[in-house]
C-alpha cells in the first residue's frame, strides 16, 4: 500500500489527469450511444451486453455496431500493448494522449463535414476511430497502475467505494478518488448528451481539446 498511495493521491498530477480523461469518456460514450446508434466505444462491458440483446432480436438493438466497436477496441488495445513495451513509463500517458488527440480531431472533422446517421458508413467510421483510441488509452492507463482509475469503466470502482466504506467496516481510504471518478464520468455523459443537441462534431472537438489540455498540463506538472 505504501507504494500505491502516493501514485493514487489526488495531489499528484497523474490521478488528476486520469480523472479528466474519465470525464471525456462520458462525453465519448454519450456521442457513440446517442449519436451513432446504441453502441459504446469505451465501455466494452456494455457493448457485450448490448450485443447479446441485439443477437436475441430484442429492442431493435444493432449487432454490427457493437461488433465493430469491440473489434476496434481490441485493435487499439493491441496497439497500446506495443506502445507500453516501447515507450518509457514516464512518457506513456503523453504518448497515448497524442494518439487520442489526433483520432478525436479527425473524428470531429469527419462529423463536421458529413451528416452522421446511425447505420451509415460515416457513423461506423467514427465508431471504429473512437473505440480504437479508447482501447489504446485503456492499455496505457492500465500499465500506469493507478487504483480505481481505468478511465473507461466504473464497476470495480463502485465495488471499492462501497466495500471499503466505513458502513462496510472499512477505512474509507480512496473514497474521494473513487467518488470523483463516478461523478466525473456521469458529468461527462451529461455534458456529451447536452452538446450532442447541437451536433456530433462539437462534443468530439471538446473531448479532443480536453485531451490536449490534459496532456499539456500533465507534462508541465511533472
Amino acid at each position: 500500500m505504501s507504494a500505491a498511495v502516493p501514485v493514487a493521491s489526488l495531489r499528484q498530477p497523474l490521478p488528476r489527469a486520469l480523472l479528466v480523461l474519465t470525464f471525456t469518456t462520458g462525453i465519448v460514450d454519450a456521442v457513440s450511444f446517442l449519436g451513432l446508434g446504441h453502441v459504446f466505444t469505451a465501455n466494452m462491458t456494455g457493448n457485450v451486453v448490448l450485443l447479446g440483446f441485439g443477437i436475441a432480436g430484442s429492442g431493435g438493438l444493432p449487432i454490427a455496431a457493437p461488433f465493430a466497436s469491440l473489434g476496434a477496441f481490441v485493435l487499439g488495445a493491441v496497439a497500446g500493448g506495443r506502445v507500453t513495451r516501447r515507450v518509457e513509463e514516464r512518457r506513456l500517458l503523453a504518448t497515448a494522449l497524442a494518439v487520442e488527440i489526433a483520432v478525436l480531431t479527425v473524428a470531429a472533422a469527419i462529423a463536421g463535414a458529413t451528416t452522421i446517421a446511425p447505420g451509415a458508413a460515416a457513423a461506423y467510421l467514427l465508431i471504429i476511430l473512437l473505440a480504437f483510441a479508447m482501447g489504446l488509452r485503456s492499455t496505457c492507463v492500465r500499465k500506469l497502475g493507478v487504483p480505481d482509475l481505468s478511465t473507461v469503466v466504473l464497476t470495480m470502482t463502485l465495488v471499492g467505494l462501497s466495500a471499503d466504506s466505513p458502513p462496510a467496516g472499512g477505512s474509507g481510504l480512496g473514497s474521494l478518488r473513487r467518488f470523483s471518478a463516478v461523478l466525473l464520468m456521469g458529468a461527462g455523459a451529461l455534458a456529451g448528451a447536452l452538446l450532442l443537441r447541437k451536433d456530433v462534431a462539437l462534443p468530439l472537438a471538446i473531448a479532443a481539446a480536453l485531451a490536449l489540455l490534459t496532456r499539456q498540463g500533465f507534462r508541465a506538472a511533472r
